[in-house]
């Protein structure tokens, strides 16, 4: 059985998803297409067909599941509208631009008595963090007492703001943080070096682990996520992250990605892959519309919390049971 798919957004990340399924992604074909670029939409097309609204998208017959890879700010209305539809959707994070917005979505799924929705946080299929979670679930570390977290980009465009490191980069660390360690965050301190970046934000979750996040926007060097789970009897960490090491003109190391996708490729790919035998056996895998909602309202606490430079209690409400 093939999964018929149609992609809205054929941005830098929508056309990686539209690879995805054409090149890596089994028992799956790219029905239709969506992008507010209709040249670059029909440059993209091949046999897919080429809606110029997304709802008319979601809505058609010839569309069983859709991947949202359109600006945030559209994300969570176009999550609605496939929960209305009642068609699976992977959702490129945030799942919404505000808490309120991502509530929305969850309240749909509560209202409908099923999850059709995952979020993009697709740190969760990244090999290096599986593994790190594998041997902190196994017991090999001992009790889990701090998580470090490295998030550097080269650089930041003109446009991205201060809280913008927050709550379009630091949400990963937000989501895969809870992740890894299977406790909840409970509060947050944030420092920021002179001129805002880069940041150092402290959380602290449920069951006392520390959670130290430095996101340093203008690295510069290049891009480079980095963690480490210090356990009571051991650690666990990312080696680099190259697969070889090279010798040249006096020099020994590995160089660095330009930006997310090229460190995330392998992620990308098992996320896609999960997300269509996902859909085919009808469980959920990967990040809920809950998690979304979460990383989204702690992102808008941790900013409150940097903006007034003080401690913040993190709020979320209760878990509907859909998401147990």
């Amino acid at each position: 059985m093939t999964l018929s798919v149609g992609v809205i957004g054929l941005g830098v990340m929508g056309a990686e998803h539209l690879r995805l399924l054409r090149e890596e992604t089994a028992g799956v074909h790219v029905a239709a297409i969506c992008d507010a670029d209709a040249e670059r939409a029909g440059r993209l097309a091949q046999d897919a067909e080429v809606f110029s609204d997304p709802l008319a998208l979601i809505a058609s017959d010839r569309v069983e599941a859709v991947v949202i890879a359109s600006p945030d700010a559209t994300h969570a209305g176009l999550a609605e509208a496939c929960v209305a539809q009642r068609k699976f959707a992977l959702c490129e994070k945030p799942l919404a631009g505000t808490a309120v917005e991502a509530l929305q979505v969850v309240d749909a799924e509560v209202t409908l008595g099923r999850r059709l929705i995952q979020v993009g946080y697709m740190r969760r299929f990244d090999p290096a963090y599986v593994e790190m979670k594998r041997a902190k679930d196994a017991g090999e570390i001992g009790a889990p007492v701090l998580l470090h977290n490295q998030h550097r980009n080269a650089a930041a465009p003109g446009w991205f703001t201060g809280p913008m490191a927050v709550t379009n980069s630091f949400v990963h660390e937000i989501d895969i943080s809870r992740w890894l360690l299977g406790s909840e965050l409970v509060s947050a301190v944030v420092h920021a070096a002179p001129g805002g970046d880069p940041l150092m934000i402290t959380m602290e979750t449920e069951r006392g682990e520390i959670v130290s996040t430095e996101v340093f926007m203008n690295a510069h060097y290049g891009y480079h996520v980095h963690a480490e789970i210090v356990g009571r009897s051991g650690t666990v960490q990312m080696s680099q992250p190259a697969v070889t090491l090279t010798n040249s003109a006096l020099h020994h190391g590995h160089g660095y990605p330009e930006n997310w996708v090229p460190r995330f490729r392998d992620a990308y790919r098992v996320q896609m892959n999960a997300w269509v035998r996902s859909v085919a056996t009808g469980e959920p895998v990967g990040a809920s519309a809950w998690d979304g909602y979460v990383a989204t309202a702690i992102a808008e606490q941790v900013v409150t919390a940097l903006q007034t430079e003080g401690k913040a209690k993190l709020f979320l409400g209760a878990r509907p049971e859909i998401y147990a």
